[in-house]
């Protein structure tokens, strides 16, 4: 095989590879109730960084018959949300605030 033509399929793999990939991203984005895998994928965590978080009752998940794990996708997005920092103009914003309205408190 020409190493163009040999080229040329390698490129059409990767291109495969990455609407395949996208596909399967948009069909998590359309489901409400995600698999274990699904919602690894989804958080972008290993298998076992998930388990370890299902079983210290950190992320909310599902488990009806015992055995398979399933979640919530827009509780996961509560969870991902759920610590948000503030940025440096919010801090400065608080402090400027804070500073401003400490000598309008009334002393009892």
């Amino acid at each position: 095989m020409p190493i163009f033509l040999k080229a040329m399929q390698e490129n059409i793999l990767l291109k495969l590879d990455s609407i395949e990939k996208r596909l399967i991203e948009q069909n998590l984005l359309q489901k409400e109730i995600i698999t274990f895998a699904e919602a690894c994928l989804y958080l972008d965590l290993s298998s076992s960084h998930l388990y370890k978080l299902t079983s210290s009752n950190t992320i909310p998940c599902y488990c009806p018959q015992g055995k398979k794990l399933y979640f919530r996708r827009l509780e996961l997005d509560t969870w991902l949300t759920r610590t948000r920092s503030a940025s440096v103009a919010e801090v400065e914003q608080r402090a400027a605030d804070y500073i401003s309205n400490k000598g309008r408190r009334v002393k009892r």
